[in-house]
């Protein structure tokens, strides 16, 4: 049985007793180790009682320890548990550590570890202490130098953060490489890398006029992928100017790409270390997807300069201070290089897919926690991308003016320091007056809120009331709730599908979408002058993380389809007319009854598909119906056969009513080349040959047969496969191997033919994931592929959750086998069983049996604290 590990608490935070003003590192890279020395200037802190032991976190071998340049006897110090005291130490004194590493057997890939004979580090949260003896915390922030020595063959490229400030050769074999960073830092933010790797080079010139170089390291043979992402880096840099005012502050820039990478980038200061996931790129090896991926999380990675690297968490309960704040700007900046629109209904998918889930499950959390076990769990939704909205909350209260005045504000407080969220609350509402203390609520509450509304016109009176009651599930260790403070944008659509004014009792203005402020349980609110019973289009811009429900009729959801001028309220309309649709027919089923598709959602669609003036990007989202995961949320006792069964009914009938709607969309949105510019037509044509394709006729099938062979691009060939993927058809097998052989030496491609297979829908799928482990191009120690075959297939609501429990048997297995290597990956898969309590309970129980083995097992502390939960 699994021991219950120590459990940390944000109420017991205390400052640091002492504080490192500077610290010298040098790396000795030898064959079989690497000895780490470091210097450190310590100085007791003043604003805390008087110490006399200093505490210091480490795994690393220890070699030696040194104060004032005296080697201490083993009395002086004690090693236990992960900390080092130094006992009996003044005020002030240097600190020398001794370390010896091994990088080749680092597969947990935090601290200093090896890919592909090159060396790389991560240290968020708490590698560092891998590597040496150290105040590993956020708020400990200090001057980093770091020199490297190395044979310079097999490492010709030295690189740390900050700048460049000396390098040299010692001997005929061996070079050194110095570098300073000139602003103080956390340990987290710390980075080296050393190796064979060839440079994409480049400038750009501040607002100011300085010249920054620009750097893109990766292996060789990957050059020729790199161009997207150092565009990428230079729209980044100008956006960040010209939204914020905020300019880079170093001479050199640089970002180095792995294979080996738990996350999918890391900002350490001034090198910031990608996946090679988020870099590699051209039209052949990358979908349309990839590449707005990259701009985005190159985005977010440089935008970290400042939300997060100059201004910084005080710890790491902290953690969306910088992670919410950025996902907040990585997603405007996305918004402004592609379509707004596209890109907000995009997010909100995300965020009801996987984080709505993590609110309403065992691991729920608020963006602020008040506890964790093992801090790499706490890289969730909740913290980044529920964090993200309660920034954009910020920003819809206040409007862009005075959300910048509140960011200037916060900068010039803080920069150079480790905060708190409450400090970036303050900042916001004493640049505007504003009153947040109500919104605190959002970092301290879990769950999600449940708006339901109701709205009453009086054709008398001319007025339309809306009353909106507020409530939050209980959520683990939280059971009762506080009301939020919440923005309601809305608007009122009148008959000739024209947004009306709103015109609010004893207000003087009337515009037509207008944000509500919601305080209370229940509120009430009167429009006047309404001159029609209208439409009310509700949570426009979806202006906050919540629940809404509203009694709109079928008809009322497909005027808002085809009349909203909100693009979000207008896709929210179709899903939420489809959800209802797939509510009706699962319960139906359950009966025994049939499942039919009423003429007016067929005809919903149809107009969707004949208005070929809207946005083709758009209208690929708006032909999506809700997933199975997303439903099995709507549902208590799910059961994810039934909800697949009829959710693929009601599309094979939409395939079938609209066969040659969606053929015309295909044929009117080929192109004859590749061009960026065209990804919505790529994405509404594929959605439309996936469509054709379930049908199962030939010439659907020939078609996604002759785009695939034919395909000059990676979005191409992915839409073809996806089509042919579910239909056990001769061109699926044919494709799909074909596929497997011409990119097996591309491991990022192949991460796409994983993918494929751990995603089909078809029999067998099981057996054809166990298979692709024996694949040449797979192994389980890499991140990139235990998540393209494994958690894929922990999210095929039908194969995961099959009624054998052999799913969930597999990924069991996988998991123990993952722990043993990398426990912040496996505890990434545990958390496909999240979702037990919401399944029927003969497969709940199987899922129970699996978690009730692995917690007999010997755990890693990430993934005890999932498994430990989900047992709760």
């Amino acid at each position: 049985m699994a021991q219950q590990p120590e459990v940390k608490y944000r109420k017991d935070y205390a400052a640091p007793a002492f504080l490192v003003d500077k610290i010298d590192l040098r790396f000795e890279i030898e064959d079989t180790e690497t000895r780490v020395h470091s210097r450190l200037v310590i100085n007791r802190n003043d604003k805390t009682p008087a110490a006399s032991t200093l505490l210091l976190d480490g795994s690393a071998r220890l070699l030696s320890v040194a104060v004032d340049g005296q080697k201490l006897a083993e009395e002086r110090y004690r090693l236990e548990d992960g900390v080092l005291a130094v006992l009996d130490v003044p005020e002030s004194f240097i600190l020398e550590v001794e370390t010896s590493l091994d990088p080749a057997s680092n597969t947990s890939l935090m601290g200093l570890y090896a890919s592909n004979g090159n060396l790389f580090t991560q240290c968020e949260p708490e590698g560092f202490r891998k590597i040496t003896y150290y105040p590993d915390r956020p708020d400990v922030m200090a001057k980093f130098s770091t020199t490297i020595v190395a044979d310079k063959q097999k490492y010709p490229v030295l690189l740390s953060n900050g700048n460049k400030v000396g390098e040299g050769m010692l001997d005929k074999k061996r070079h050194w490489v110095k570098w300073v960073d000139p602003y103080r830092k956390p340990a987290y933010l710390f980075a080296m890398v050393a190796g064979r790797l060839t440079a994409l080079k480049d400038t750009f010139t501040t607002q100011s006029g300085r010249e920054v170089a620009l750097e893109i390291w990766t292996e060789p043979a990957d050059q020729d992928k790199v161009q997207h992402a150092m565009d990428s880096v230079k729209r980044s840099m100008k956006w960040d100017e010209t939204r914020f005012g905020l300019e880079y502050d170093l001479d050199i820039y640089m970002i180095v790409a792995v294979g080996d990478f738990n996350m999918g980038a890391m900002e350490n200061k001034g090198l910031n270390i990608f996946n090679t996931k988020y870099v590699l790129a051209r039209q052949e090896t990358a979908t349309d997807d990839d590449f707005e991926g990259i701009e985005r999380v190159i985005g977010h990675e440089y935008f970290h300069n400042w939300t997060g690297n100059r201004v910084t968490c005080r710890d790491w309960f902290q953690l969306s201070l910088k992670e919410g704040l950025t996902v907040f700007r990585d997603q405007e900046f996305s918004a402004d290089m592609t379509s707004r629109a596209v890109k907000r209904i995009s997010d909100v998918i995300g965020l009801r897919a996987s984080q709505f889930p993590e609110d309403a499950g065992p691991t729920a959390h608020p963006v602020r926690p008040d506890s964790y076990i093992e801090m790499n769990n706490f890289y969730t939704m909740t913290i980044y991308e529920k964090g993200a909205e309660v920034v954009r909350m910020y920003h819809t209260l206040l409007g862009e003016e005075g959300f910048r005045k509140g960011m200037d504000l916060y900068f010039r407080r803080h920069d150079g320091q480790a905060v708190t969220c409450d400090d970036f609350r303050a900042a916001m509402a004493d640049a505007n007056g504003a009153d947040f203390g109500q919104f605190a609520l959002w970092y301290s509450q879990a769950g999600t809120p449940v708006l339901d509304a109701e709205g009453r016109y009086d054709p008398v009176a001319r007025t339309f009331t809306l009353t909106v009651a507020q409530s939050c599930p209980a959520t683990p260790g939280q059971e009762n709730k506080q009301p939020f403070h919440i923005p309601l944008a809305m608007g009122l659509v009148g008959e000739d599908g024209q947004d009306l004014p709103l015109k609010l009792a004893g207000s003087d203005t009337a515009p037509t979408t207008r944000v509500l402020e919601l305080r209370e349980e229940r509120e009430t609110f009167v429009f006047e002058d309404v001159p029609s019973r209208p439409v009310p289009s509700l949570l426009r811009g979806f202006s906050a993380p919540v629940r809404l429900n509203y009694d709109w009729s079928d008809n009322d959801l497909a005027f808002l389809m085809a009349n909203d001028s909100d693009p979000f309220s207008r896709w929210e309309a179709g899903q939420t007319y489809a959800e209802r649709l797939l509510r009706a027919e699962i319960a139906a089923r359950a009966d025994g009854r049939g499942v039919t598709v009423p003429a007016a959602f067929v005809d919903a669609f149809r107009a969707v598909l004949k208005d070929h003036a809207a946005d083709p990007a758009f209208k690929a989202l708006m032909l999506q119906l809700p997933s199975v995961a997303e439903i099995i949320e709507l549902l208590d006792s799910a059961d994810p056969a039934l909800i697949h069964e009829v959710r693929e009914t009601v599309l094979t009938a939409l395939a079938a009513e609209l066969r040659n709607e969606w053929r015309e969309a295909y044929e009117l949105n080929t192109t004859r080349e590749y061009r960026p510019q065209d990804a919505g037509k790529r994405a509404l044509k594929n959605r439309a040959l996936s469509m054709l394709c379930r049908l199962g006729d030939a010439r659907a099938l020939e078609s996604a047969r002759d785009q695939f062979i034919k395909a000059d691009n990676m979005t191409d060939q992915m839409g073809a496969l996806i089509a042919l993927r579910d239909t056990g058809s001769a061109e699926r097998d044919e494709s799909l191997a074909e596929f497997a052989r011409r990119w097996e030496k591309d491991a990022l491609v192949m991460d796409k033919y994983f993918t494929l297979v751990a995603s089909s829908l078809g029999a067998g799928t099981l057996d054809e994931v166990k298979r692709a482990m024996s694949h040449p191009a797979f192994s389980i120690k890499n991140p990139n592929k235990a998540r393209s075959l494994l958690m894929t297939f922990g999210r095929n609501m039908r194969h995961f959750h099959a009624a054998d429990g052999s799913g969930y048997r597999f990924i069991a297995d996988q998991v123990l086998a993952l722990d043993a290597l990398n426990p912040q990956v496996a505890s990434r898969l545990v958390s496909v069983f999240n979702r037990r309590k919401k399944i029927e309970p003969a497969r709940a129980a199987l899922m129970k049996a699996e978690l009730e083995r692995l917690m007999a097992a010997q755990l890693s502390k990430d993934v005890y604290e999932i498994v430990s939960k989900n047992l709760g």
